[in-house]
């Protein structure tokens, strides 16, 4: 499993516009004034996993072999310090919007790519979720599914 995490780890670091790029260790929600992340962030962890026998082979270790699927969470944030009114500037618009951008660049460098080319499958995007925060954050959720094969 740590080889699928630092794979996605790697790979959105190559967006140069993401300033942090860490495991989720709950960096958004459990602090004093100011999360320790720099901004904007992109945070990874582990979901959900569930896995099927699928066998013995006596030539493995181990020798039951399981496939898997888990769900992987990249959750997106950013400091919300403009608006994307109607009425205000474009630049001000755009600014508003540029947590979009981050996250179509990380569906474009994910989606269908392969972190581990011996156990796994390609990460298939299956759900988005915006969260709704008392503070300036912006954080969106995005999910990914992988299957593990003949592990």
């Amino acid at each position: 499993m740590i080889t699928i995490l630092k794979s996605i780890q790697k790979r959105i670091n190559e967006i140069k516009e993401i300033a942090y790029v860490d495991e989720d260790w709950g960096q958004l929600d459990y602090y004093d004034t100011r999360p320790p992340v720099q901004w904007p962030c992109a945070l990874i962890t582990l979901n959900d996993g569930s896995f099927s026998n699928i066998g013995r082979d006596k030539n493995k270790t181990p020798s039951n072999r399981q496939q898997g699927i888990i769900t992987l969470d990249i959750t997106v944030a950013n400091l919300k310090l403009t608006n994307t009114s109607f009425k205000s500037s474009s630049f001000q618009k755009d600014q508003g919007w540029d947590i979009w951008n981050l996250i179509e660049k990380i569906h474009e460098k994910l989606h269908g790519w392969k972190p581990d080319h011996k156990a796994s499958g390609s990460l298939i995007r299956a759900s988005c979720k915006s969260i709704r925060r008392n503070d300036a954050i912006q954080e969106i959720h995005i999910i990914y599914t992988l299957v593990l094969n003949n592990i």
